[in-house]
């Protein structure tokens, strides 16, 4: 049964991150080229704005998919010395994550506030 599990969950390791790394790419190019279309052309920093905040979501979707792959590692995992290597890197993957996602809150925020400030034409 103990080596049924550690197969499962390496197999599983291996999907997630590939998950992850599928969401990155995805992300990554397609802030790339709406990147270039922002720089080729004259968008406000409106549209800048959200060309990042949207790379922000994927970056936040694929750290959080390789988060549970780091998880899932640790619970297979014997030795303390990769325990810690994991650790770390959760931990950076973690730190990570709650920035880009508090700034994506902020940024919200900020866009909830101007809209309710903004008078209704009518």
């Amino acid at each position: 049964m103990k080596q049924w599990l550690i197969f499962a969950s390496e197999n599983a390791i291996v999907i997630i991150d590939a998950l992850a790394l599928v969401i990155i790419v995805i992300g990554t190019v397609e802030s790339f080229f709406g990147g270039l279309r922002a720089m080729l052309g004259s968008p406000s920093g409106h549209e800048r704005r959200d060309i990042w905040l949207r790379y922000a979501r994927w970056l936040v979707a694929g750290l959080t998919f390789q988060l549970a792959a780091d998880i899932i590692e640790t619970s297979i995992t014997t030795s303390w010395e990769a325990v810690g290597r994991i650790a770390a890197v959760a931990a950076i993957r973690t730190f990570l994550n709650y920035f880009l996602d508090r700034d994506l809150e902020d940024v919200r925020r900020r866009q909830r506030e101007a809209t309710e400030s903004t008078p209704a034409a009518g």
